[in-house]
């Protein structure tokens, strides 16, 4: 734990992810405290990119209380773990930062809250019930995921709600044939 600590401690300094005043303190203190299994999860997170040769994101990063990192391990979707977000275009950036308060207001319960959710709309599908199906046709088992499963689970929800809504920014090629 101290390894990827020290690896996110460095990407945040030389960054300056953290800003020099109450608020940087804040934010470094709860992601080090409350959100630490956060903070420790995308640490390796960033680890995985830094491996893949993936650049930080300098500008995004300076002050924002987050580290940014430029490329994507999936073409199709920005990712945020803990206060590590990457591959987050301007249009995203709200989006994202959701998922980064969360994890500080939810702390250690905010992972496994996720991933429980995730498990309990793929097996029991709720979201059916009031599912899009017109703007968000089901054709197969990855548009059940793409276009059922992960825009309803509770923390894609609030953050769609807050950016306005899940609309082409957030679109996975959802025309692409099933397989």
């Amino acid at each position: 734990m101290g390894l990827l600590l020290a690896v996110f401690w460095g990407a945040s300094w030389a960054a300056r992810a953290y800003p020099r005043s109450r608020r940087g303190l804040a934010l470094f203190v709860i992601d080090h405290t409350w959100s630490l299994p956060n903070t420790v999860a995308g640490s390796l997170y960033l680890l995985l990119h830094l491996a893949m040769r993936h650049s930080i994101d300098r500008d995004s990063t300076f002050h924002s209380g987050q580290i940014h990192i430029v490329e994507r391990l999936n073409r199709h979707y920005a990712m945020t773990i803990g206060p590590v977000v990457a591959g987050a275009t301007p249009a995203l950036r709200r989006h994202e930062d959701v998922h980064v308060f969360q994890a500080r207001v939810l702390g250690p319960l905010y992972l496994p809250l996720v991933g429980l959710n995730y498990v309990l709309f793929t097996i029991a599908p709720v979201w059916l019930l009031y599912h899009d199906y017109e703007r968000w046709p089901i054709k197969g088992p990855i548009t059940y995921f793409t276009c059922g499963v992960y825009p309803h689970v509770w923390h894609e929800a609030w953050a769609f709600r807050r950016d306005g809504g899940r609309d082409e920014r957030h679109d996975v090629e959802r025309d692409q044939k099933d397989q």
